[in-house]
């Protein structure tokens, strides 16, 4: 394989597996942008003040939540979790391929309806790869083959009652949009300001894959975020107005990127995204490697998060792509 070839296929697995390497910054006004697929201000949610949230946040609330794993996968460590970190370094972290897996979580509202928060993986990528919305030369340089499938999406909202009454993304990576199709078409998503239109070199290659996984749904509805009076995070969202369900502004991994919490029977529960892909991670600090467009401000991130969940140790934390510990 040429040199020039080797690095074309870099950028396309770095940016099919979750993200953006940072060289593309400084080249991204000569990139396209995530998505053509049309925009528009969300009509649901009100910006509020963290302390609003904070308020709450420790009390149960009326949600049900249920995180359906879609397949396991590897994909390379440098990616997930900066190595150059000081932390990285002290524990003799070097790059190797991680298990990780793609998954979504399924937000039950007394009144609302089932909201996915992502969107797992869809059926055709097992059953119809030809057909499939990661297929061809971009499935074969992101090693697709090395997904082992457990749940795919049309699987798990075949056996629902109803079907899903919107889709809140962490963001428009392909690995969080890859399960889209198999959402009922009209469906309402959600994204995070600046997520669709956000340029990058690597988005010649990932913005027809992305494109594809929302044919048929509406336009993207974004979140109208406003500036925190509090200064904790860069935004928050009170989604149903009822402060049971929260979306969090937490940029750098993309420009969009949001966190989301659910106020449970059992508790709260806090969805990181992509904000911080692995167990480790999390417990030490890390913040996401190549996969991120902007690490500096997914460090910022991340550490927001990490001290918004230490004030409240009783909330569970999901992060993105690997199980932690319960308890």
């Amino acid at each position: 394989m040429k040199t020039s070839t080797k690095k074309t296929a870099r950028s396309v697995v770095l940016a099919l597996a979750g993200g953006v390497v940072a060289t593309s910054v400084a080249i991204g006004a000569i990139g396209c942008s995530a998505t053509s697929h049309p925009h528009a201000p969300a009509s649901l949610g009100a910006a509020a003040a963290t302390a609003s949230l904070e308020a709450l946040v420790d009390e149960p609330g009326p949600l049900t939540v249920e995180t359906v794993i879609g397949a396991d996968w590897q994909v390379p460590l440098s990616g997930l979790l900066n190595l150059d970190h000081p932390k990285a370094k002290s524990a003799k972290l070097t790059d190797r391929d991680e298990p990780i897996h793609v998954a979504f979580h399924a937000v039950t509202h007394p009144t609302r309806g089932t909201f996915l928060v992502d969107t797992g993986v869809e059926r055709a990528l097992f059953d119809a790869p030809d057909e499939a919305v990661i297929r061809g030369l971009a499935a074969r340089v992101a090693h697709v083959d090395k997904m082992k499938r457990r749940t795919d999406t049309k699987t798990w909202i075949e056996r629902q009652r109803r079907a899903p009454s919107g889709v809140f993304l962490t963001h428009l990576h392909v690995d969080h949009v890859s399960g889209m199709r198999d959402v009922p078409a009209g469906t309402p998503v959600f994204v995070g300001p600046g997520e669709s239109s956000a340029r990058s070199f690597e988005n010649l290659f990932v913005a027809p894959i992305v494109d594809r996984a929302l044919e048929n749904k509406p336009p993207l509805a974004v979140w109208r975020f406003s500036a925190d009076p509090d200064g904790v995070f860069d935004g928050v969202v009170d989604v149903f107005g009822d402060g049971s369900f929260w979306a969090i502004l937490v940029p750098g991994h993309t420009r969009g990127s949001t966190a989301y919490l659910a106020r449970t029977k059992t508790g709260a529960i806090l969805f990181t995204g992509d904000a911080c892909h692995t167990a480790w991670g999390w417990e030490h600090g890390v913040e996401p490697g190549d996969f991120s467009a902007d690490k500096r401000r997914s460090a910022d991130s991340l550490e927001r998060l990490r001290r918004f969940s230490a004030r409240h140790p009783t909330m569970e934390v999901r992060v993105g792509h690997q199980e932690r510990p319960r308890g």
